[in-house]
């Protein structure tokens, strides 16, 4: 019997089919292994898995979040902190920062607030523990060190302070106004006293108290930009030396 040979066009229909059929079949099969649980380990192992941030409680969340809003305003300014920004940084979703605070105002306001709250604390804190007014030279030289130890304690928050003044929302600067002259009183007072104990020089407080702030804020950049350079020794050593060119009566 002839063999029956089908033309060309025919031909190639059929090479069609029978891919088509193929395909089918193929895509069939890989639907079976994966509804059924056939899925080998290599290729499970494969499937990207996206990460949750593990639960945490509401308020630990929350000072985890200041943090990495914290360190992304340091590191790219205020122009530069976003809710993306911001949960990149915590290595969480961007859900999990709405359901800590309701939107990026609201976290920066607790942000300002825990800053200030930080930075006014340490500062009277250490100007409690330095001394008082009846060794002034002891009690600004002790003020000194430990301005220096809090800066390096938590730069990031004492960055905020002393450097990001110029490019912040007016809220900031007048929270970072606000504190500065919190500290600044303290000072005058207990310089208004002690200089009279200590026995001169006659300078205004008022005035020497604005630039004992200023070299305590310059200290504290130095500290910040250049701690090799400019170690807590060779700070402390400066602020002897000025006191102990100040004549007395």
């Amino acid at each position: 019997m002839p063999s029956i040979r089908l033309p060309l066009r025919g031909r190639l229909l059929l090479q069609r089919r029978r891919k088509l059929l193929q395909a089918r079949r193929f895509a069939w099969d890989a639907a079976s292994r994966i509804a059924f649980g056939n899925v080998s380990r290599d290729t499970a192992s494969q499937t990207p898995r996206r990460k949750y941030a593990a639960r945490v409680p509401v308020d630990e969340r929350r000072e985890q979040l200041l943090d990495a809003a914290l360190h992304v305003l340091v590191r790219d300014g205020y122009e530069n902190v976003t809710i993306e920004a911001i949960s990149q940084e915590a290595g969480v979703t961007r859900p999990v920062v709405y359901g800590a605070y309701d939107g990026l105002e609201p976290l920066l306001h607790a942000l300002l607030d825990r800053t200030q709250g930080r930075a006014l604390g340490q500062a009277m804190q250490l100007l409690n523990r330095s001394g008082d007014a009846t060794d002034i030279d002891a009690w600004l030289i002790g003020a000194t060190s430990g301005i220096i130890d809090v800066v390096q304690d938590d730069p990031d928050t004492w960055a905020a302070v002393l450097y990001l003044n110029a490019g912040a929302p007016a809220i900031v600067r007048e929270r970072v106004a606000e504190t500065r002259e919190l500290i600044r009183q303290y000072v005058c007072s207990g310089l208004e006293a002690g200089m009279a104990l200590r026995g001169g020089p006659d300078l205004d407080p008022q005035i020497l108290s604005h630039l004992v702030l200023v070299t305590a804020e310059e200290f504290g950049r130095l500290i910040l930009e250049e701690p090799p350079r400019y170690d807590k020794e060779r700070l402390v050593q400066a602020m002897t030396n000025i006191l102990r060119v100040l004549p007395k009566d």
